[in-house]
């Protein structure tokens, strides 16, 4: 019986380490090392958060788009943050805000590729930014205008003036070009826009403008309609200083030339003007000094008046003083020095000794007011700088706005 007991306990006892064996081996399993890499805990996936809601007009990639054409943004669903419109070489187009909508203010430039870029956060939060661009209409003509006198020191008589390339002749295109403009001065003066003709806007004072006045004019008309399919693509601001006061006054009919400064005469000369006749009589008129060339030769084919027709001539003159656009100048005339104080033999300057004209040349500015008195010859406003032809009152109603 030994011999069969022995057998199995032997058996028994090595059924007993084996199952410890695996026992141990269990226990490992189930109990990481730190060493092994593995860890306890489970993970997880963070969602991506959705986008705001953005409606953008033009729409993305439009081509034409009008340059006075608005532009809107609104946030459907979200937090409207910022918005951004711009082009190429830093222009951008401004804008307002009210609730979760972006409307613009100013207008664009024409053949132009703008981008809009709107940061908004999405209605479960998150910031993101959406971008898209469109392009606006490429007009026929590009329209020019200009600030004239800009930077320039002038006379108490110079209203500002932008002058356009071409004729605005539609009332609602010098409305809007009007209300968009705008004069600074130091001190503030009073004053007024008017259109001198259909190319001219002029901002003149109430009166003269005192010495030392600091005039500042902003013309931003980018994106501006001056005629069919014919848009500005740029704005201008310019300035100007108003210098010493000097007025002239040319009396036609005594054939005397006298000069004050702050009221104080300080030059009397001789002159002959204007010989009678329709083509030739000095005009009679508050006029302004538009500018000055020391050398310059006369030509009446420049006024109309051809070479082989009667009247006509063509001479070189020193110390030319211009006063009108139609060919009226102050100047020196030495072949007429003996008829200066005492008859009228031009073709409707004023001629001078040539000392006399010097000093008149070398002592006025630009914007110089000129009184000219005693022809039955009326000057015109658009003959020259003509605004104080009318009383303010008068020069008012040339407003587009009145």
């Amino acid at each position: 019986m030994s011999r069969i007991i022995r057998p199995l306990r032997i058996c028994a006892l090595a059924l007993i380490a084996l199952l410890g064996l695996a026992a141990c081996a269990g226990g490992d399993a189930a109990t990481p090392s730190a060493s092994d890499g593995r860890s306890s805990s489970s993970s997880s996936t963070t969602r991506d958060l959705p986008p705001a809601e953005v409606k953008v007009n033009p729409g993305k990639g439009a081509k034409g788009v009008m340059p006075d054409d608005e532009i809107s943004v609104q946030v459907m669903r979200g937090t409207l943050d910022e918005v951004r419109v711009s082009a190429p070489g830093g222009a951008s187009v401004e804008g307002e805000v009210q609730g979760q909508t972006w409307t613009s203010s100013s207008r664009m430039k024409p053949g132009t590729t703008y981008t809009v870029a709107v940061t908004a956060e999405g209605p479960e939060g998150g910031t993101s930014t959406q971008k898209s661009t469109f392009t606006t209409h490429e007009p026929e003509v590009t329209a020019t205008y200009g600030i004239v006198y800009d930077g320039q020191t002038v006379g108490v008589a110079m209203p500002v003036s932008i002058q356009f390339d071409s004729e605005v002749t539609e009332a609602s295109y010098r409305k809007a070009i009007e209300e968009a403009v705008s004069v600074k001065t130091t001190p503030q003066v009073e004053g007024s826009w008017g259109w001198l003709d259909n190319r001219q806007l002029m901002w003149r004072p109430k009166d003269f403008w005192a010495p030392g006045t600091k005039v500042t004019v902003d013309a931003p008309l980018t994106g501006f309609q001056t005629g069919k399919d014919k848009w500005v693509a740029e704005d201008h601001s310019g300035t100007m200083t108003i210098g010493r006061e000097q007025m002239a006054k040319v009396d036609i009919a005594n054939h005397r030339m006298t000069v004050s400064r702050g009221g104080q005469q300080v030059k009397s000369f001789p002159v002959s003007s204007g010989k009678p006749g329709k083509d030739t009589e000095t005009r009679s008129g508050m006029k302004v000094v538009i500018n000055k060339q020391r050398e310059m030769t006369m030509d009446s084919s420049t006024i109309g008046i051809d070479k082989g027709e009667p009247g006509y001539y063509k001479v070189d003159t020193d110390f030319n003083v211009r006063v009108t656009w139609t060919g009226e100048f102050v100047h020196s005339a030495p072949w007429s020095v003996g008829s200066q104080g005492s008859s009228n033999v031009s073709h409707g300057c004023v001629n001078m000794a040539p000392g006399n004209a010097e000093w008149f040349y070398d002592n006025s500015l630009p914007g110089d007011p000129v009184d000219f008195t005693g022809s039955g010859r009326e000057f015109l406003p658009t003959e020259g700088i003509g605004v104080w032809q009318y009383s303010y009152a008068q020069w008012q109603e040339q407003s587009a706005t009145a």
